[in-house]
């Protein structure tokens, strides 16, 4: 039996003081701008023009999540440095912990507060402010470093105590011990064949990688399974990248979801240019199908590939037990928002087409992106296998370090970290158990 490589740590914890806990919030982290300085306000503000807001572009947001690191969120390294960021906050619990930010403290640049050295302790102990900046009123070196903790757990880096931050701040180091633990557990027992070039989609974190050479060269947003539909953890190899997909509806969204909608609407699959096949794939009279949906279907749902295919216009090809996939979406305004917990299960992609280029790059000659946007344009439905299939994961980490020695967490969206460290505790249980039964000592060895 694997045992848990932080189990000492653990031990040390019993013997330091409970804090109380507040639930983090997972999201989407920005770039933080830097420090600008503090200038007199113009005479006549009201003639001094706004600059425009920049749009927001699929683009845009993957530049963004790219320039947040070029570390791999997982690699070969990931468990040894998840232990290693174990173990030092298992010092940081062993010496008391970090104090608790109060719930109705205010901060304002310049203004001096009651909290503010007990916030600046507080980013001490986590690294995100320098030891000697310990005393003084919020000043802009707590901005950045709130800045920098915001980025570490996935929220927007606006440098100003959100409730968001308020709470990320608030969860115990036990908490944030106990998220290691269970990343670190999820990866041991992974078998990944890393390559050269593999894709990654750490589901927490709601971002896919692109990495080559022990580099992260694409990052994007993801939309991933909603909390009552959550995504599977996997690893795959990523074998073709179809244009212009239709999308055969699962049987368990038909049966609830599409037979609903037609109990109401009996247009809803022609409005939604979706059509009825058999099990030889021939067209059936929607009129004669049983939508009370008390059964499983004994029909297939299709939609035709366009611009109204819930995949999109792409779709990459990932055989896998749980038939999952990354595509493109016809709702891309969804991932503007910072929670991206919204799919039945696959992985909607920000800048697919992007992605697809990257994964196509050996056939760079016949696929680059122009050539992917000018076939996409036809409207035809194509096929296009990898000359090499990419190894690709879907992980659930919610905990771990980057090779710059940042340590990162997100929400535990799915619930997961206790109920695999609950069942790790039983299994640790059962076999000490064993080990003093003369029947089943043998199991323990």
């Amino acid at each position: 039996m694997r045992r848990m490589t932080i189990l000492a740590a653990g031990v040390m914890l019993a013997t330091a003081p409970a804090l109380a806990q507040s639930a983090g919030v997972a999201g989407a982290g920005t770039v933080p701008p830097p420090a600008k300085p503090v200038t007199a306000a113009p005479a006549n503000p009201a003639h001094v023009a706004k600059p425009a807001a920049v749009a927001s572009t699929p683009e845009s947001r993957s530049a963004a999540a790219l320039a947040l690191s070029r570390d791999p969120t997982f690699d070969e390294g990931t468990a040894q440095r998840i232990k290693e960021a174990a173990l030092s906050y298992s010092d940081i619990a062993v010496r008391g912990g970090w104090p608790m930010i109060p719930s109705d403290a205010k901060f304002a640049i310049g203004v001096a507060g009651p909290n503010d050295e007990l916030l600046r302790q507080r980013l001490i102990l986590s690294d995100d402010l320098a030891p000697d900046k310990a005393t003084g009123p919020f000043d802009e070196a707590v901005a950045e470093a709130i800045k920098r903790f915001q980025v570490r757990h996935g929220l927007a880096a606006t440098g100003t105590m959100t409730p968001r931050t308020l709470a990320a701040l608030n969860v115990s180091v036990h908490k944030r011990i106990r998220q290691l633990e269970a990343s670190l557990e999820r990866i041991q027992e992974m078998n990944f064949q890393f390559g050269p070039r593999y894709v990654v989609v750490n589901l927490p974190a709601t971002f896919v990688e692109a990495v080559e050479n022990d580099v992260v060269v694409r990052r994007y947003r993801v939309i991933v399974g909603k909390t009552e539909k959550p995504s599977p953890t996997l690893t795959a190899e990523i074998t073709g990248v179809i244009l212009n997909p239709t999308w055969t509806v699962p049987s368990s969204i038909a049966k609830t979801e599409i037979s609903a909608h037609m109990r109401k609407d009996a247009s809803y699959l022609s409005r939604m240019h979706m059509e009825v096949l058999d099990a030889r794939d021939n067209p059936i009279d929607p009129g004669s199908v049983d939508w009370s949906g008390t059964r499983t279907p004994n029909f297939t749902v299709r939609q035709q590939n366009g611009a109204w295919n819930a995949l999109g216009a792409v779709k990459i090809d990932m055989p896998n037990p749980y038939s999952v996939y990354m595509h493109d979406t016809n709702q891309r305004n969804l991932f503007s928002d910072d929670y991206r917990f919204d799919s039945h299960g696959c992985s909607r992609v920000d800048n697919v087409r992007d992605l697809a280029t990257w994964l196509l790059q050996e056939e760079m000659a016949k696929w680059n992106r122009a050539a992917i946007d000018a076939a996409i344009a036809t409207g035809q439905h194509q096929e296009i296998a990898l000359p090499k299939k990419v190894p690709v994961a879907w992980v659930y980490l919610t905990a771990w370090m980057t090779r710059d020695q940042t340590i990162q967490f997100r929400n535990d969206i799915y619930d997961q970290d206790e109920q695999l460290l609950e069942a790790t505790a039983e299994e640790a249980a059962f076999f000490n158990q064993a080990a003093n039964h003369p029947l089943t000592a043998h199991m323990a060895q």
